[in-house]
């Protein structure tokens, strides 16, 4: 039964192609695989946007996270979800996108095919509040630094993806 306000969100097969919808509700209930967007936002010295989420989202609540995250709409361009995304989240519009790489990722919590990007914001950061608790600025020294330390509470999915652009060297500064 789909709730008030439950968002109808792309569903994947396992080679990541659309093939059909579900309500959000439905898509955490089960597990479902589904689309996903994550924008790195950078200011122009390098430093990267980390941001804690609030209590009440629906995954990984109260965690650490340096990329402006969601869901991809059902029907929506995934270029079009991270602009709505970092958007919404942050208040970060009308900046290029640049496209990383795709990956997949699950655990108990989602099952995910994650399209990336990142993007230079020198403006100010708007919080959504029923999504972002707090948020700061972290060099990349100290955001490695952080992520070193596996007792801080950051997003499983985030973690992989900013260490896999660490490791590659995608991420310097």
């Amino acid at each position: 039964m789909q709730q008030s306000g439950d968002e109808q969100v792309a569903i994947i097969d396992r080679t990541g192609r659309v093939v059909g919808s579900a309500p959000r509700s439905m898509m955490r209930r089960d597990n479902l695989p589904h689309l996903v967007v994550a924008v790195l936002v950078r200011d122009p010295a390098g430093q990267v946007y980390v941001h804690r989420r609030t209590d009440t989202k629906d995954v990984y609540p109260g965690l650490h996270d340096c990329f402006a995250a969601g869901t991809v709409r059902y029907g929506e361009p995934p270029v079009d979800a991270a602009e709505r995304e970092v958007g919404e989240e942050l208040g970060v519009t009308g900046v290029p996108l640049e496209p990383l790489e795709t990956v997949t990722y699950r655990d108990d919590s989602t099952d995910q095919v994650t399209h990336v990007f990142t993007t230079v914001w020198d403006g100010p950061v708007t919080h959504q509040v029923e999504e972002v608790a707090s948020g700061t600025w972290m060099s990349v020294d100290e955001l490695r630094a952080k992520l070193a330390d596996p007792a801080w509470p950051f997003v499983p999915d985030g973690r992989m993806l900013v260490n896999r652009l660490l490791d590659d060297g995608r991420l310097t500064g």
